[in-house]
């Protein structure tokens, strides 16, 4: 298979390239595309699970809701993640909710065919397990991080997420407000601008509204260790 028709089908689904010219067909068959604006819900929690979901473009916002109007930022998740794998396949509800950080495009696909190609492609089968295991994993983590970790480690955490995880690069910018980056830190809004202009003020990191640009990553890092 040359490097182009790879391409091809991993642009149909994400690990299109173990399945097969019937599978691919199938998924496009029974399958639908849905734009959704900024901040549009995808779905809701504890609403039923129908489709299998994943993203062709934009950014998605992961979050719980708590009681009193409270949330907590699970991930962000960006184009070719799969959205809900969690719920979809540990019960018959959303157990968190999504919703678009950007102009995004989701792909629906039937539940009843996803579950077919699963059966009998044991390769593929493999990698959504594993992208489950992944997901679950992170999101331990997120959770330890904001119970175990004083406020510095936190925000560092959230630091070095946008950089290594979501942009790949030590300059980047924001794409949630203070409240929601709040929300991920698992602190108040005005905890977390306090400590983010000590970073500002430390020279850490240099802040123009959302764009940041990390000064000392070895610093960051180490803020994150130490927790």
């Amino acid at each position: 298979m040359d490097m182009s028709n790879i391409a091809e089908r991993e642009s149909v689904i994400p690990y299109g390239d173990v399945l097969s010219e019937d599978e691919i067909q199938d998924v496009l068959e029974n399958s639908n595309i849905v734009n959704f604006n900024k901040k549009e819900i995808i779905f809701r929690q504890n609403t039923r699970t129908s489709h299998i979901m994943f993203i062709k473009s934009g950014m998605v916002k992961i979050f719980k809701e708590g009681r009193n109007g409270k949330f907590i930022i699970l991930k962000v998740s960006v184009p070719n993640d799969f959205l809900g794998l969690l719920s979809i396949y540990g019960g018959d509800t959303h157990h968190y909710s999504a919703s678009a950080i950007q102009p995004a495009q989701i792909c629906f696909v039937d539940i009843t065919i996803f579950n077919k190609i699963l059966s009998s492609n044991g390769e593929f089968a493999a990698m959504i397990i594993k992208t489950i295991s992944r997901n679950g994993l992170f999101i331990f983590d997120r959770l330890m991080s904001q119970s175990h970790k004083q406020l510095p480690g936190r925000i560092a955490d959230v630091i070095l997420y946008f950089s290594e995880v979501i942009y790949n690069s030590e300059e980047f910018e924001f794409p949630f407000t203070r409240r929601e980056l709040a929300e991920l830190a698992g602190t108040t809004k005005e905890s977390f601008i306090r400590t983010l202009a000590e970073f500002k003020n430390d020279k850490i990191i240099d802040l123009d509204g959302s764009f940041v640009k990390i000064n000392s990553l070895k610093i960051v890092k180490t803020l994150s260790e130490l927790g």
